[in-house]
C-alpha cells in the first residue's frame, strides 16, 4: 500500500470529534459531516483493492510452496529409481533439479509470511474505516435528530457485513485470472540461453552436492 494511501486511511481512522465541532458551526452543517463520510468509502475500497491483491499473491505463493514440496519428493523417487537402474546420470540430473528446489523454498515460505503480515494490517484498516464510518454516522443521526433538520437519511447494512465479502470475491477475481495466465503451478520457464549460462555459472558448486547425494543414494542401495 502506497505510503500516501496509508497516511490517508490513519488520518480518517484518527479523526477526533474536533472535526465534528467545526462542522456543527458552518452553516450547511449536516452536507459537510456527510461528506466527511464519503471521504471513507473511496479509501476503503482503495484498501479492499490492496488487499484482494495481497490475498491473492499469498494463495499462488502456498501454492507454488506446495507444488515445490511435491517436486522433490518426486525428484527422490526419481533418482532413487536411476540409481536402481544404474543410471548415474539421470540421478544426477533428478539431483541437481533438486537442489534448485530446495533454494527456492525459503523465499517462498518468507513471501508468504510478508504476506500474510500484510493482510493482516490491510484488514485492521478496513475495519478501522468501518468503525469510524459508523461513528460518524451515529454524529449525523444526533445532529439531524438534535436540530430536527431533515429525516435522517434510510440506514443500511454496517459495512462491516461487506467488507470480508467485497475482498474475497476481488481476490477470487484475481485468483481466476492468475490461473488462466499460469496454465500451471510451475509458472513460465526461462529461455533457453538463460538456462544454460545459469548452469555453466553454478556447475561446480552443484556437482560436489549432486555427486554427495548420489554416493549417499548407492549406499543405501547397497545396504
Amino acid at each position: 500500500m502506497s505510503e500516501s494511501l496509508v497516511l490517508r486511511v490513519k488520518r480518517l481512522i484518527s479523526g477526533s470529534a474536533n472535526g465534528v465541532v467545526d462542522a456543527l458551526e458552518t452553516a450547511n452543517a449536516e452536507m459537510v459531516m456527510r461528506e466527511a463520510v464519503r471521504e471513507i468509502e473511496p479509501a476503503t475500497d482503495d484498501v479492499l483493492e490492496e488487499l484482494a491483491r495481497a490475498m491473492t499473491a499469498r494463495h499462488q505463493t502456498t501454492r507454488l510452496l506446495e507444488h515445490t514440496k511435491v517436486k522433490q519428493v518426486e525428484l527422490s523417487g526419481r533418482a532413487k529409481l536411476a540409481v536402481d537402474q544404474a543410471r548415474d546420470d539421470l540421478a544426477e540430473a533428478a539431483l541437481s533439479r533438486q537442489l534448485d528446489l530446495e533454494a527456492e523454498i525459503p523465499a517462498y515460505e518468507s513471501r508468504i509470511v510478508e504476506l500474510t503480515a500484510k493482510q493482516t494490517e490491510l484488514e485492521g484498516y478496513v475495519a478501522g474505516l468501518a468503525a469510524r464510518k459508523r461513528e460518524m454516522e451515529k454524529d449525523i443521526a444526533t445532529f439531524v435528530a438534535a436540530s430536527e433538520a431533515a429525516a435522517r437519511a434510510a440506514g443500511g447494512a454496517g459495512p462491516g457485513a461487506s467488507v470480508a465479502s467485497k475482498a474475497e470475491r476481488r481476490a477470487d477475481q484475481a485468483q481466476q485470472a492468475f490461473e488462466r495466465a499460469m496454465g500451471s503451478p510451475a509458472g513460465a520457464k526461462p529461455d533457453r540461453e538463460t538456462a544454460a549460462r545459469l548452469h555453466e555459472l553454478d556447475r561446480l558448486s552443484r556437482s560436489s552436492k549432486v555427486a554427495e547425494r548420489l554416493a549417499q543414494l548407492k549406499s543405501g542401495a547397497q545396504g
